[in-house]
């Protein structure tokens, strides 16, 4: 009988072993139903042949007993199919006692599905050829159990068809295989749904499986068996350049071994459309470490990459002009100042704004205006080289970051001249803007980039007050950078920061400066304000109060002189002398146009408890200009709560006699440049005589400011002039300055 493995010995001992124990039970088999028969004498048989019996039934039992000690199910059957020998195992794995199993047709204990296949071998004529079948036996109680049998006929001379069987049981090996059935069963359902694309590689590179989202990545159905790396049929590096098939990630992980994880390729998909595919890939290997294929997985991040280019635009580039905003302006100029650094080069920086062109936005609408800047910045592009940069700082501001100059300051101060002047060309040609021509012009401001110079803020800084140069010299023009205005910037912007400090601290104080009658006599005074700072002493409004109508400043400044003025006012109505004493308090134009202006002036009056006509607030004339009608609402509004007006340096602006008319006011005040020249300027004398003349039939009074010499009171007086002020009568000075002059007279030591 062949079994499959019947000793721990190698195979072909075993089997060799088998068949010789085979052979020499056939033999006894068949003496010993000679005997039976009747046909050899016993006695013969024991004196002739006694021995070789002996050893027939001895090699008998060594079969047996090595059959009874397999561990796989054994039987030996008749050629009708009749169980008359089993071992331990068959008997077990039946679930029946072995006795039950004699005499029985194994065709009874095999399932009905699978009995055909059995009965075929079976009624084959003999010799039958040794069979391997896989079928499923029937256990007591009705359970299948999945064998091997391995059936081969036993070569009898004397007995046709007997055979045996050997039975494995694969009952453990059919759970390991649905059990691997299932493991790739769920590794294909999660494969399957994964968000990314899945490749599975064999050693060639040829594709043996790919999820659904990987064939839609790369817009094939079709992928099965192809290769991975033909697929990718023009697959590109971010910076454009070609990858060589052997340097795809597919590639090096098969023929190299190498993982690639998270790398951005572009590609070209199998129907031509163009993706950027996040990509890693990672080798698989066999127990001996050899490679057998690779795991490749696929992201589409086309759309991500979009969004990135969106974002990037919108990070670092004007929206309406598409030129580099300030963020990469500052990017671009850091990389330009290292590269002059290292070459020794110069460079330069041009600072562009557009002259008036808040008008033109105004008067033609803002959608002709962003035309305009459009077209301004095709002109720029088109006038300066393509390794140099054009930006827009934001509103009409263009820079320009000019690189590779001369390593000569001079020579590269005249390429900077030249690139300037083809600017300035270009830009002042007409512009289509509907259906008319427009014309703008630029200001231009300079400066070189050395190769020492410290930092990209300082670079802008520069150009731009070479630019406010440039429209002080009337716009339209170029000019470089001038180191003492840049020194006067710094000076002012620290003195920005000290005025500040300087509101915080309280250092600011006022002066008085008297206004006086013909007979000398104190009528009143003017508030003028003084900063008494604490490193340069008493400053004069001429140092400050520009710098804080810049900066914003005037409108805390503004509100704390009104309210001291008030306040003094207060102290001066509690003395019977100075009751009658009237102030008045300078108002700026940005003061004025304060939406609270009003209100903080009302709250003045009324907190302090003044006679508010014993206040008078001086205008100018470019004031009241800007906007009568707002004007002359705030003025009436004032007026009613009883306060009074003066028309400040009148003469200098554009007077009008229709608006003096209009206007609610009280005083007239003659420039000090017209009171300067009244005795040696016969025009100056003509406009003085022209007011004195023109005020009493508005019903105003005048005052003239800056009297210094008796010949200037004297002209005055001669021509109807009433009230004075100016350094003969006193300089400003602290409140104690004014109580040497009494309602009568003129103060014991006049100034000259």
């Amino acid at each position: 009988m062949i079994v499959t493995d019947p000793s721990p010995d190698s195979p072909a001992d075993a089997k060799a072993q088998i068949r010789d124990l085979q052979q020499r039970l056939a033999e006894a088999e068949a003496v010993l139903d000679a005997i039976r028969a009747g046909e050899i004498d016993a006695l013969l048989i024991a004196g002739h042949q006694g021995g070789q019996v002996l050893e027939l039934q001895g090699a008998e039992h060594d079969y047996r007993l090595m059959v009874e000690e397999m561990g796989e199910g054994a039987m030996t059957l008749t050629a009708t199919g009749h169980i008359y020998f089993a071992n331990r195992r068959m008997a077990a794995m039946l679930d029946l006692p072995r006795e039950a199993l004699t005499g029985t047709l194994l065709s009874a204990l095999i399932s009905a599905t699978d009995r055909l296949a059995y009965q075929t071998w079976l009624e084959t004529q003999s010799p039958r050829p040794q069979q391997r079948l896989e079928l499923q036996l029937i256990r007591q109680g009705g359970a299948l159990i999945p064998c091997h049998l391995s059936l081969t006929e036993l070569p009898l001379e004397q007995k046709q068809g007997a055979f045996c069987v050997v039975a494995t049981d694969l009952t453990e090996q059919k759970h390991a295989e649905a059990a691997v059935r299932q493991s790739e069963h769920q590794l294909k359902t999660i494969v399957e749904h994964l968000p990314v694309g899945v490749w599975f590689l064999d050693r060639r590179g040829k594709i043996t499986y790919g999820n659904s989202v990987a064939q839609q990545i790369w817009s094939g159905t079709q992928c099965i068996g192809l290769e991975h790396f033909r697929q990718c049929k023009a697959c590109s590096s971010k910076c454009g350049r070609a990858v060589a098939p052997q340097d795809c990630p597919a590639s090096r992980a098969i023929l190299r071994g190498e993982t690639i994880l998270n790398k951005e390729v572009d590609i070209e998909c199998i129907d031509g459309s163009a993706k950027t595919i996040l990509t890693s890939a990672v080798p698989i290997q066999d127990n001996d470490g050899g490679i057998v294929g690779a795991v490749i997985l696929n992201q589409d991040i086309s759309a991500r990459k979009v969004a990135e280019n969106q974002i990037k635009q919108l990070a670092f580039f004007d929206a309406l002009t598409h030129l580099p905003n300030r963020r990469l302006l500052l990017d671009r100029l850091n990389h330009a100042l290292a590269t002059i650094r290292r070459d020794g080069h110069h460079g330069a920086l041009l600072f562009i704004d557009l002259d008036h062109f808040k008008d033109l936005n105004d008067s033609l609408g803002h959608d002709m205006g962003d035309n305009l800047l459009q077209q301004v910045a095709e002109r720029l592009m088109q006038n300066v080289r393509a390794r140099d940069t054009v930006a827009r700082l934001g509103g009409d501001e263009f820079v320009v970051v000019l690189e590779g100059l001369s390593d000569e300051a001079d020579q590269a101060a005249q390429q900077t001249r030249t690139v300037a002047e083809k600017v300035q060309q270009a830009l002042t040609e007409p512009y289509q803007l509907g259906e008319k021509p427009h014309h703008v012009s630029p200001s231009i401001g300079a400066t070189l980039i050395e190769p020492a110079d410290a930092s990209v803020d300082e670079l802008l800084k520069r150009a731009d007050l070479a630019m406010y140069q440039a429209k002080d010299a009337g716009r339209n023009t170029f000019r470089f950078f001038d180191p003492q205005t840049q020194i006067a910037l710094e000076e002012r912007t620290e003195l920005e920061a000290h005025l500040r400090m300087g509101l915080l601290s309280r250092q600011f104080v006022l002066h008085y400066q008297a206004q006086v009658d013909s007979d000398g006599a104190l009528i009143g005074a003017e508030a003028l304000v003084r900063w008494a700072h604490p490193e340069r002493g008493l400053l004069g409004p001429d140092i400050f109060i520009h710098l804080a109508e810049e900066c914003g400043l005037i409108l805390p400044l503004g509100k704390w002189v009104l309210h001291a003025a008030c306040s003094q006012l207060a102290d001066w109505a509690a003395e019977t002398r100075s009751a009658q004493r009237s102030l008045a308090v300078n108002i700026s134009a940005r003061q004025f146009r304060d939406p609270g202006f009003v209100a903080m002036v009302r709250s003045a009056v009324l907190s302090h408890d003044i006679d508010p006509s014993l206040l008078e607030l001086e205008l100018t004339e470019s004031l009241l200009l800007e906007d009568v009608e707002d004007t002359i609402t705030k003025m009436v509004a004032l007026r009613t709560l009883g306060l009074r007006f003066a028309l400040d340096d009148f003469g200098t602006g554009y007077s009008s006699l229709a608006y003096l008319k209009r206007l609610p006011l009280d005083t007239l005040k003659i420039d000090r440049s017209f009171v300067d020249d009244v005795t040696h300027d016969a025009n100056a004398a003509a406009i003085v005589r022209a007011i004195l003349a023109l005020a009493p039939q508005l019903g105003l009074s005048v005052i003239a400011e800056g009297v210094e010499t008796q010949a200037q009171r004297r002209f005055l007086t001669r021509n109807g002039c009433r009230a004075f002020q100016g350094y003969l009568f006193g300089r400003p000075g602290p409140p104690a300055a004014l109580s040497s002059y009494s309602t009568a007279g003129s103060p014991s030591h006049s100034a000259t």
